[in-house]
């Protein structure tokens, strides 16, 4: 097999701001406050001065929020208590099942960041941000599986909740588990997996306090510590952030609209549309997040209007009531926490280009953002088969007719293929030099020659992938092959860590598969690992 490893900017669907972020970072330096390195980090580390009252008020509520974590847990929450320790900060939605495996290896990056700060002498402990205000139940009720015959399954859960809820509030009724557990059937250690899916949701808990659950589970002796926005004693300590927020509403909104004009500029996109009427914050309103719009100097919903000043009182009367926006969460995350270190995938990455004007007038400050670790995972069958066909893990990540073509030009005849393969080129270079000697008698007669022989090789082409597809046409078992590395390595037309639950993987390779994955992981490191397991 080829190389082990590819660029993450190499992927699919990775966008340019990200991509340069991780390799060619003068090219965005203005949108960030560092270049994303465990150096950065600790530059930022220095630079952080937090209150020791509000540090003492923080590792109060994390610790009444974590009174299940384990030893090590603890061991962070003591740690984080001591003037000069930061934070390695990520988080995710609160999936059902987990959500996609590749939460698991952002909370174990940053568990290693962690680590790695500390080891140099920069204490550090991680911290896993539930983002249990998201409103969009549509994206976290529901997870992919995979069985012995490796087919994507959808799970749907069952929910109870008001529309538009914060997710981390609605109730799991049903989040799938005994489907899990028929999907899962025969492979080695489905008993596990399904047992840690039973132990976090089988008493039917709300969205949030389920994830934590599992995610406890999974995240034993890393001292991950688990922090819900969703509670009272967040708000109050978060509220003179959020004040000045929406005091200075005019000023930022204003540096927003220009690095939004920026980013265009540059070439790049935009992951909020934020316009002059945008406004930071939303509001819950019987239970449910409401957007927000600034004019004339009001907050607008659909059916009332709020003057700036109703706001502030709803503030300080009711302080989770106020909900920050896409672009001012990381900013209140980072206000809450001394954090050096933001591990982030392309999505947050790029909220992050624009949220940095944030940082820099409302806390004076930005964390080093650095990449998330990401995989593919290799098991047996789909190693056998790329062997087989010779095959690079980039091959896979395509749509399956582009896939499947690349297996049926590797079984076609090989006498047939040379033949197709050298006369074309012998035929290529005739024609090349019939042109050549035509371009010295009548540049017009070589023009006209060029369009036939661009015919004939279109016709060369056509009938190779003729002869491909009636390959495949023949061997069933070709095809099959080639589904099943689609299957496991782009399922969905999607990047496998993108859309398999971390419990399949569990219920595969068994629980050490999350020690496995920690042994990969290279703090800082912008590549995408083949893990073969």
């Amino acid at each position: 097999m080829r190389p082990s490893s590819l660029r993450q900017a190499e992927l699919p669907g990775v966008r340019s701001l990200y991509a340069d972020l991780l390799s060619n970072f003068p090219g965005v330096s203005r949108f960030y406050a560092s270049a994303p390195s465990l150096d950065a980090a600790r530059a930022a580390a220095a630079g952080i001065r937090m209150d020791v009252g509000h540090r003492k008020l923080l590792v109060e509520e994390l610790g009444a929020q974590n009174r299940d974590g384990d030893d090590a847990t603890a061991a962070s929450l003591e740690l984080l208590s001591r003037p000069g320790t930061v934070a390695v900060a990520t988080g995710q939605q609160v999936g059902v099942l987990g959500g996609p495996v590749f939460t698991l290896y952002k909370a174990l990056t940053a568990a290693r960041c962690a680590d790695e700060l500390t080891r140099s002498g920069t204490p550090a402990v991680p911290v896993f941000w539930l983002a249990t205000e998201d409103h969009d139940l549509e994206e976290v009720d529901h997870a992919w599986a995979f069985g012995p015959s490796v087919r994507p399954r959808r799970i749907q859960s069952v929910c109870r909740g008001v529309a538009g809820a914060a997710v981390g509030a609605i109730r799991v009724e049903d989040a799938g588990i005994d489907k899990l557990e028929a999907v899962c059937e025969g492979l080695p250690y489905a008993a596990e997996a399904v047992r840690m899916a039973r132990n976090a949701y089988g008493a039917s808990p709300a969205f949030g306090r389920a994830f934590q659950a599992l995610y406890r589970q999974l995240l034993q002796g890393t001292g991950t510590v688990f922090l819900s926005p969703m509670r009272a004693g967040v708000r109050g300590l978060a509220a003179p952030l959020v004040r000045r927020a929406i005091e200075r509403a005019s000023e930022l909104s204003e540096a927003l609209v220009e690095r939004g004009g920026g980013l265009q500029e540059a070439g790049y996109h935009q992951q909020v549309h934020f316009r002059a009427s945008s406004s930071l914050v939303m509001l819950f309103e019987d239970s449910a997040r409401t957007a927000l719009k600034r004019k004339n100097g009001m907050y607008w919903t659909t059916s009332r209007a709020y003057s700036r000043e109703e706001l502030l009182e709803r503030l300080e009367d009711a302080p989770l009531d106020i909900s920050p926006s896409a672009l001012l969460r990381p900013v209140m995350q980072d206000y809450l926490l001394p954090t050096a270190a933001l591990i982030a995938g392309p999505s947050e990455a790029a909220y992050l280009a624009q949220s940095s004007v944030l940082y820099q007038k409302l806390l004076g400050r930005m964390p080093a953002v650095l990449p998330r670790a990401s995989f593919t995972v290799l098991d047996h069958g789909s190693r056998k088969f790329l062997r087989k066909y010779e095959l690079a893990v980039s091959d896979c990540m395509a749509p399956l007719p582009d896939l499947e073509s690349a297996v049926a030009q590797r079984i076609v005849p090989p006498s047939l293929r040379d033949a197709l393969e050298h006369r074309r080129s012998r035929i290529g270079d005739a024609l090349g030099g019939i042109e050549a000697a035509l371009r010295d008698f009548d540049p017009t007669l070589a023009t006209s020659f060029g369009l036939s022989q661009r015919k004939i090789e279109y016709q060369l082409d056509k009938i190779a992938a003729k002869v491909s597809r009636e390959s495949l046409r023949r061997d069933r078992t070709a095809r099959r092959h080639a589904r099943r590395l689609a299957s496991w390595i782009y399922p969905q037309g999607n990047l496998q860590e993108r859309v398999y639950s971390v419990l399949p993987f569990v219920a595969k390779f068994g629980p050490s598969f999350v020690e496995r994955v920690v042994s990969a992981i290279r703090p800082g490191s912008a590549r995408h690992v083949v893990l073969d397991l």
